[in-house]
């Protein structure tokens, strides 16, 4: 299988965009590379007394709109092209909802599987130290994302508040509610995403109660989207995969037990009453929801023709190649970007920046009331950009985002 670079997709859709739009040379050019990148090497002591050196990454994409905001991911896989790619999905994603915040990312090539919580505590706290230069409310504030946990993310609160002898609950997001967490935070990616799935729906005419749903990749976003596409839009849910492998019941599956089994078992494998399936058969499901929530790259051009959902909600970063795209265009699939489909979780960072600015907390039905508002604005916005220009979902939502952030780097005189 040919390994496919997400930061050269990422740069290919922003070139489609661009053209699209008319956009001049020195725009265009400056809004296909980060405007700064930090590589860092860093040593950790483990349990057993041996000094293990990491590689980290922090990619500031893109800050004519605001601050960088972006998750910290932990993935054996991790290199500097996934995150300068995901830093330009993040710029994208904050203009497409409208947030004033510019598009950021990191990661730290690791397998946190393998190690204790002492290890992570001493690891989160080793790259804090490394990149702390790169922080603050008002230049770059970091997220959980794969593998990173609101845990983590309080010690590297922790970590930099020590550096800098204050306290600075906004530098960091996606920390537990007694450390300044917002209410909502840990399922605004799926709650935005079934959001955006219920307005997709009412414009597509389809009535999704008692209707399919498949989830690819049962992390927190897969989970919680399990739970509440039941709870919100009334969806069966007949599969769900994690990276050992799926499981499939025609009948649909009781999502809450699928969840308790799941953290109970660290795996989906041998839940009562399924048939084992493997990812790459749960995508080709004949369902009317289908759901990556996993890793990018998985939709691709050789199997994109055997997509049978209607409606693909991207809660993964990246999970489509632009190839795939065109095919899913062509056989009616309609599909919401990642960078709209998953914008929840950024969403309610941003209101947890701004509850910390004012030491003022929202109670949750105000956070999900909000959330509900910006989320079905920004499908809006791109649905009318797709029905004029002709284009798929996709290409409008990077109309609409590139266009903001375009005009903030214009109106800076930069370009």
């Amino acid at each position: 299988m040919v390994e496919l670079n997400p930061f050269t997709i990422a740069q290919e859709q922003l070139d489609a965009a661009a053209e699209k739009l008319g956009l001049d040379p020195a725009t265009h050019e400056l809004l296909r590379w980060p405007q700064k990148e930090l590589i860092v090497t860093f040593p950790v002591q483990m349990d057993d007394g041996r000094i293990k050196i990491f590689h980290g990454y922090r990619v500031q994409y893109n800050t004519a709109r605001g601050p960088a905001k972006g998750g910290i991911r932990w993935h054996p896989l991790e290199t500097i092209d996934t995150v300068r790619a995901l830093a330009a999905w993040m710029t994208w994603k904050s203009a497409v909802v409208d947030i004033p915040l510019g598009g950021g990312k990191g990661g730290v090539t690791c397998n946190p599987k393998e190690m204790s919580d002492s290890e992570k505590q001493r690891l989160a706290r080793g790259y804090i130290r490394s990149i702390a230069g790169m922080l603050s409310v008002s230049k770059d504030v970091p997220a959980p994302d794969v593998y990173t946990t609101p845990q983590i993310m309080a010690w590297m609160m922790d970590e930099y508040e020590t550096l800098v002898g204050e306290h600075h609950p906004g530098m960091i997001t996606g920390k537990p509610i007694p450390l300044g967490g917002s209410e909502g935070r840990v399922d605004a990616t799926a709650r935005g995403g079934i959001y955006v799935t219920r307005e997709a729906a009412k414009e597509l005419n389809i009535n999704l109660q008692g209707k399919t749903v498949a989830v690819q990749g049962f992390g927190n976003a897969g989970q919680n989207a399990a739970l509440l596409g039941h709870e919100i839009l009334g969806l069966k849910l007949v599969a769900a995969s994690d990276s050992k492998g799926g499981i499939y019941n025609g009948t649909g599956f009781d999502p809450q037990k699928v969840v308790e089994y799941k953290k109970r078992t660290g795996s989906l494998q041998g839940f009562p009453e399924s048939e084992a399936i493997s990812n790459e058969e749960l995508l080709e499901l004949d369902v009317t929801l289908l759901i990556p929530a996993a890793l990018e790259n998985v939709i691709r051009d050789s199997n994109a023709g055997r997509v049978r959902c209607r409606i693909c909600c991207e809660l993964a970063n990246g999970p489509t190649t632009p190839e795939a795209d065109d095919i899913l265009q062509q056989n009616n699939v309609f599909v919401l970007p990642d960078f709209l489909a998953n914008a929840g979780g950024v969403t309610v960072s941003y209101f947890e920046q701004v509850q910390n600015t004012y030491n003022f907390y929202w109670p949750l039905a105000e956070v999900h009331q909000r959330l509900d508002e910006k989320i079905t604005r920004a499908f809006h916005g791109v649905y009318q950009m797709y029905l004029k220009e002709k284009v798929n979902m996709r290409q409008a939502a990077y109309l609409v985002s590139v266009a903001r952030v375009a005009e903030a780097c214009k109106l800076r005189g930069w370009v």
